[in-house]
């Protein structure tokens, strides 16, 4: 014999209200610790907060910063990355919270120089179309150490970069700039 529906047991109100909290906050649980973990270790959303990567980049614009690629390969000349301030940045009062963003311009080994308002790397003028203006102070030559990188920012007159303040260490470096979500007017990888 079959058993009717009506002769089932029915869950009370009250624990099925609870089931029902008991699985949202599952979820909950899960979607943040997801949103953690790839907030952590492979993507996170950052602001521009100053003009220092004129016309490239805008104050306010939204960008996504992708940690990942990095792990795999070193940052090469021309890629925007976000990193932690350097120790003397810190020590001039930069908290180790504050990001920065900047353009690499120089890796481990390579000679990075200012003449004349043409940035020099290894004697071979870089081509810059990405930059507000020319520097307008000249940059004796150096050197940059292993595991340091030399970065500018586009915009240079307007920009506290590696020629003020030195190298910034590779251990520094939080991520590449991958893509503007914000404003959608300009939405677009970088």
């Amino acid at each position: 014999m079959i058993p009717h529906e009506s002769d089932a047991k029915q869950e009370p109100a009250s624990l099925k209200v609870w089931r029902s909290w008991q699985e949202n906050l599952i979820l909950v649980a899960i979607a943040l610790c997801l949103a953690l973990f790839i907030r952590t270790f492979i993507a996170e959303p950052r602001y521009i907060p100053s003009d220092s990567m004129l016309p490239t980049l805008h104050t306010g614009d939204r960008l996504v910063v992708e940690k990942i690629s990095y792990h795999f390969h070193p940052p090469v000349t021309g890629d925007i990355i976000v990193f932690q301030p350097p120790t003397e940045l810190q020590r001039r009062g930069y908290p180790q919270s504050q990001a920065f963003i900047k353009r690499v311009i120089g890796q481990p080994g390579e000679v990075i120089s200012v003449v004349q308002g043409k940035v020099y790397l290894n004697s071979q003028p870089l081509v810059e179309d990405y930059i507000a203006e020319p520097a307008n102070q000249p940059y004796q030559p150096v050197k940059v150490p292993k595991d340091q990188f030399f970065v500018m920012g586009d915009n240079r007159n307007d920009s506290n970069d590696s020629r003020y303040w030195g190298f910034l260490p590779e251990k520094n470096i939080i991520g590449r700039a991958t893509f503007r979500f914000w404003p959608l007017n300009r939405i677009g990888f970088i």
